[in-house]
């Protein structure tokens, strides 16, 4: 009879290294980022006074935000989450825990995200990532590029009445009392309608303002899928002069083109090189024509962005109501632009064009 082997003490570790010479992602995730940087922000979740000192202590914050990190980057649930800490050493390796240390489960990760969109604190650590990439060489420096796409949630199966309501600020009569309140709380009062090239969209819009050159994500902003992309121009647009004095000139489809929007940014000092669009009896010259074409070669560099987000499964989120569509929307940004961070280092050592 076959005797069996006895663990080993190193077990773990070989087979950790093992995963590492196989080309683990995580490894070079967790290496080239400094975490540490985000846990006076993170801080902030846990102040609020505690009723007593019994019960068990919160999860590290830090190991709780790469906990949403990787359920980002795989689109993941929070219950498929909770499983992967448990059942791979990669993911345990990521978030540097030991099999005898305590998971966060899946209600944990529930909470620590709401506690990131009442302290609106993703916008705060997506500024404070951007300092490390600045601090390692990838501060914009190219055109700007502003677009937007959909981000769709669950579709809402109510009437037309009752969604004419909810587009006034309404509640309808049917999801208040005595009906049960389950009723109300999956009910999205601000997802929206809106139609484009003959698709219906339902729910959200990511609108960014990507950098020409390394197509990391600079600004971003949300709002519901029937706001015209012009109407958060402003928010998105970046008025940052390089050393020189100069402007990062902005690139965007027709729909920012506008005698209004032409006139602020020439006020300025922005470059403008948004597509011109023709009118009915007024068509594009051919001049304009190819002068569109030369700016769709540099703006089709955001769609590469909105591509990579996509493969994460990020044009689609299943939560209730914009502040929680702001923190999954915020994240897909932050998580794509760390990824992206690798790309770019991955590049300059070799010397190689990076991917995407």
């Amino acid at each position: 009879m076959k005797r069996k082997r006895q663990p080993g003490f190193f077990d773990i570790a070989e087979r950790t290294a093992t995963l590492t010479r196989m080309g683990d992602p995580l490894v070079g995730l967790k290496d080239q980022i400094n975490w540490a940087a985000f846990r006076p922000d993170l801080n902030r979740v846990h102040e609020k006074a505690r009723k007593s000192n019994a019960g068990a202590k919160p999860i590290d914050v830090v190991l709780m935000f790469k906990v949403l990190v990787l359920q980002q980057l795989n689109n993941l649930s929070d219950e498929r989450i909770e499983y992967q800490i448990r059942d791979r050493l990669s993911v345990m390796r990521f978030l540097d825990l030991q099999l005898e240390d305590r998971v966060p489960d899946a209600k944990t990760v529930w909470l620590f995200r709401e506690r990131l969109k009442a302290l609106q604190l993703v916008d705060v650590v997506f500024v404070r990532f951007h300092e490390q990439l600045a601090t390692q060489g990838y501060a914009a420096r190219a055109g700007q590029m502003i677009d937007a796409t959909f981000v769709e949630v669950p579709r809402q199966r109510n009437t037309r009445e009752e969604n004419a309501q909810v587009k006034a600020g309404e509640t309808p009569a049917e999801w208040q009392q005595p009906v049960p309140q389950s009723k109300r709380r999956q009910k999205d009062v601000d997802a929206r309608w809106t139609k484009k090239n003959h698709e219906n969209h339902y729910g959200f819009k990511n609108h960014v303002n990507a950098d020409q050159g390394n197509k990391l994500v600079q600004r971003f902003e949300v709002s519901d899928a029937a706001v015209h992309d012009s109407q958060v121009f402003e928010t998105l647009l970046d008025q940052t002069e390089d050393h020189e004095g100069k402007k990062r000139g902005l690139y965007a489809d027709s729909a920012y083109r506008s005698q209004e929007k032409e006139a602020q940014l020439a006020a300025a000092n922005i470059p403008s090189h948004i597509s011109e669009k023709g009118a009915r009896k007024h068509p594009l010259t051919e001049e304009q024509k190819a002068s569109n074409t030369e700016k769709s070669r540099v703006r089709s560099r955001v769609e590469h962005v909105f591509g990579a987000q996509a493969q994460m499964g990020g044009h689609i989120v299943r939560t209730i109501g914009l502040l929680r569509a702001k923190v999954k929307i915020g994240m897909m940004n932050l998580v794509y632009n760390m990824v992206r961070l690798g790309q770019l280092l991955r590049r300059d050592r070799r010397g190689t064009p990076a991917m995407a």
